[in-house]
């Protein structure tokens, strides 16, 4: 059995991991494959919580587990999905989450930036001299998993796949706001920096990307499904593109510019609401200070348990975060309607 802060360190490492990797990751002194440390998580788990008497003798444990996962672990997954476009600031409760975006001199002269007003708590903003600052304000967010007792006894559930749950759900809540949010800004944008059409248009695409560029080399932000939209007017170049194509479902460059495929998920199990709309792709030129969304995460994860009548059990967890983006005209939006949700309705 591992001491409890081994425990800790065990569950921010399986969570980190990417359980598709076949990367050996390293505990102790030695490296494990995700599998095995999944496992090992598992197993721990259950001796806390194998049977009703343990669980009750040890959720203090577990819960303080699934807290410090969670305070972790949350802003890094938000960070590897959102990170080359996204300003992301970890605080302590009562911390004002403010933002700093620095005016270049060709930033005075050309460009005019405010911020939308989108996300759980909108944001005010407060102009200096020398630059501005943006404070994003932060409100709870919650959400549970019922754990039933009969399932809990009969070993059909154990405290690994809840905080597998709970993970997930947080990681959606967040996705949730920032998808709002980039659509918030989308609608903002005007003229010559927005494009919106009925088919992938080959040379509205490029009059976008061509807008982006004046200010720095720019990359293509988009789902899948609208990446998949991206073939050349003309036909393939190569053979190489079309076996990248065939391989990947898109190409990875557009013509000298990036495409990032944003993850794409549900809103149920239903697989029917998108998470993501993929009529949108957001082509941003690179640069700390051309990153649009601001994202704040205030705080700890609290967990708590409330028992119901019927015997079984909520685990629910409360989190504190905040998103906006400031919108600026060296960004552009490019909006294919034939994706829309309500196209396919």
């Amino acid at each position: 059995m591992l001491e409890k802060n081994e425990l800790i360190k065990l569950a921010k490492t399986v969570a980190n991991a990417n359980p598709s990797s076949q990367v050996a990751y390293s505990f102790g002194e030695n490296k494990f494959s995700y599998s095995d440390l999944n496992d090992t998580l598992r197993k721990e788990l259950n001796e806390l919580a194998g049977t009703y008497r343990q669980y009750e003798n040890n959720k203090n444990v577990i819960f303080e587990l699934i807290e410090e996962t969670i305070t972790d672990v949350l802003p890094r997954k938000v960070m590897e999905q959102y990170g080359m476009f996204a300003e992301i600031k970890t605080l302590a409760q009562g911390d004002k989450a403010r933002f700093v975006t620095r005016i270049t001199e060709s930033a005075r002269r050309r460009a005019k930036r405010f911020v939308t007003r989108v996300g759980l708590a909108g944001v005010y903003e407060v102009f200096k001299l020398d630059g501005k600052y943006v404070d994003v304000n932060t409100e709870a967010y919650g959400g549970a998993a019922q754990i039933g007792f009969e399932e809990f006894l009969d070993g059909r559930v154990d405290f690994a796949e809840i905080l597998d749950i709970v993970m997930e759900g947080l990681d959606e809540a967040v996705y949730r706001e920032i998808a709002k949010a980039l659509i918030a800004m989308a609608e903002e944008l005007k003229g010559a920096n927005k494009a919106t059409t009925n088919a992938f248009d080959e040379s509205a695409m490029d009059n976008l990307i061509a807008v982006a560029d004046s200010y720095g080399k720019s990359t293509i932000y988009c789902t899948y499904e609208f990446a998949a939209t991206m073939v050349p007017e003309e036909g393939w170049r190569s053979d190489n593109h079309k076996d990248e194509r065939w391989e990947n479902g898109y190409l990875a460059n557009y013509k000298g510019h990036n495409v990032i495929v944003l993850n794409q998920s549900y809103e149920d199990e239903t697989n029917t609401t998108k998470l993501i709309d993929p009529s949108y792709a957001w082509i941003i030129p690179a640069g700390d200070n051309s990153k649009p969304v601001k994202i704040a995460f205030e705080g700890p994860t609290a967990v708590k348990e409330v028992d119901n009548e019927d015997w079984s059990r909520e685990i629910r967890v409360y989190k504190k975060f905040g998103v906006a983006t400031l919108v600026s005209n060296n960004i552009c939006v490019y909006i294919n309607t034939s994706l829309s949700p309500e196209s396919s309705i």
